[in-house]
């Protein structure tokens, strides 16, 4: 953090106007109005934790307004954070002293005219100390929407207040009739209960509307894949396809062709083959873009990767690898290879991504390497954070978000097919995955884990452990080892 740029001098101002209600708080000697300034410090320090977002989202979720910030400096606070959430941008302590400092106080809503003339807002609030201090005490987000409802609550206490004494006051004064006078005061309370709880419960009127529009979609479209096609046909007889605002955990062991299987799900989803093509995101945090590009380019030309390093890919190799190429330069792949992301940092560039083209499929390699937010905790409690944030990724998205991740060694010790139990680090991830596909090899578990010979193709075995919307099963896949591709598996004719 800089020096600080200094607190204010001076108190011959006026605060940020807190609302109707509460800025005419009645004075009582001796007690002060209900408030919890350390709520507000933790819950702005969240804030700021996370780039200004996820617990932004749970402020306007629970329509907590400037004013619910009993501290004046939380509010203008608040607000810039508000500005910032509105404008799409990520809001960290650097930023947020820079905002405030390139604005007057004049400039912030509900504030008069500043006497001493042009003062910066950060001066007002207190300079850059307050604001680290704000974070220095905050070391999680878990905690954010017990600090939110702290402070919702003592703000609707503020109004009560604000409203009681008024109608006292009205009681003594009172000329109205005295249903009117009543109905009155009733109108004011409810407008506060109105506050104490969200929105939360809709009409069925929209869900049922959107629901005829599937069904007339289903039956005039009579096909095994509504969603994004895996390119696989018995998976997608399962799935219909990968839904919009699914999380579909892919889970195997260590070199079971995970990776392999989500890259032919994002070919098939940039280059379907009866289908419109969707914009796909891969976050890759295990191999580098390239290196994932080489996979993708020899497994669609169909060429053996090893011949290309090697030097001595035939004319015909080179010639479809040039054909592969054409048809994967296109805007509708997107591959990000950064490491060491949070949780937080992969929803906000998804986000960001989405709202400047819509994204169709997002892919994440692997679950296990995406950081958690508090080092402090459990990996168990870390994982399931990472999880439960994949899932509402989806859903504020709206598109289908495949998550590969590992499984234990129990399978393979107790030598056995592999199930749900067998997620790695957290029962999390089963709980809220939509679909759970499991990847093993049959003839590896049956061979007592030996090592088998490099095969030109064998069958590799993937479970739908978890299907939300349809039937679980176990299909087969044919998984060609050169190519590093999985195919539709020939079934034997009787």
């Amino acid at each position: 953090m800089p020096p600080s740029r200094g607190a204010p001098s001076g108190q011959n101002r006026r605060s940020p106007s807190r609302d109707s209600d509460s800025s005419s708080l009645p004075v009582h000697p001796g007690r002060e109005p209900p408030c919890n300034i350390r709520a507000e410090q933790n819950l702005l320090g969240a804030c700021i934790l996370d780039g200004g977002r996820e617990t932004i989202t749970l402020c306007l979720e629970a329509k907590l307004p400037a004013a619910a910030f009993y501290k004046p400096a939380h509010q203008v606070i608040y607000q810039e954070l508000l500005k910032g959430y509105q404008n799409g941008d990520v809001v960290d302590e650097v930023l947020l002293c820079d905002r405030l400092a390139s604005r007057t106080l004049d400039s912030v809503d509900g504030h008069e005219h500043d006497p001493e003339g042009g003062r910066s807002v950060l001066d007002y609030i207190g300079g850059d100390d307050t604001i680290s201090s704000l974070t220095s005490q905050v070391e999680t987000t878990v905690f954010a929407s017990h600090w939110l409802d702290l402070v919702k609550q003592k703000y609707l206490l503020r109004r009560l207040i604000t409203t009681s004494t008024r109608v006292v006051e009205r009681c003594y004064t009172n000329q109205d009739e005295l249903d009117h006078f009543i109905e009155d005061v009733e109108q004011e309370i409810f407008k506060i209960s109105q506050d104490r709880v969200t929105d939360t419960a809709k009409t069925a009127r929209v869900a049922v509307t959107r629901a005829e529009e599937m069904i007339q979609n289903y039956l005039q479209n009579n096909r095994d894949t509504r969603g994004v096609p895996s390119g696989f046909k018995d998976l997608d007889r399962h799935t219909f396809g990968f839904q919009p605002g699914e999380m579909v955990v892919l889970a195997a062991r260590p070199s079971m062709g995970k990776t392999s299987l989500a890259m032919n799900f994002a070919e098939h989803a940039i280059l379907p083959v009866d289908a419109e093509p969707v914009r796909t995101l891969v976050y890759s945090l295990e191999m580098q873009a390239e290196a994932l590009a080489m996979r993708l380019l020899c497994c669609r030309a169909r060429v053996n990767s090893e011949n290309v390093r090697s030097g001595f890919a035939s004319k015909e190799d080179q010639r479809s690898l040039y054909q592969a190429a054409q048809e994967l330069k296109s805007d509708m792949l997107l591959i990000d290879d950064s490491t060491n992301l949070s949780v937080l940092e992969l929803r906000a560039k998804a986000r960001r991504l989405h709202s400047k083209a819509p994204l169709g499929l997002i892919l994440v390699d692997y679950l296990q390497l995406i950081s958690g937010t508090d080092n402090r905790v459990s990996r168990e409690q870390q994982i399931g954070e990472i999880s439960r944030g994949i899932k509402g990724m989806a859903k504020e998205l709206d598109v289908p978000v495949i998550v590969l991740s590992q499984l234990n060694r129990d399978s393979e010790r107790e030598k056995r097919t592999p199930r749900l139990s067998d997620l790695r680090e957290s029962g999390s991830i089963e709980q809220d995955a939509d679909v759970v596909l499991l990847l093993y090899s049959r003839r590896d578990r049956e061979q007592d884990g030996e090592e088998l010979p490099d095969q030109a193709s064998d069958t590799r075995e993937l479970m739908v452990a978890k299907n939300r919307n349809g039937p679980v099963g176990t299909l087969s896949l044919t998984f060609i080892r050169r190519y590093t591709r999985f195919e539709n598996h020939a079934h034997p004719t009787s």
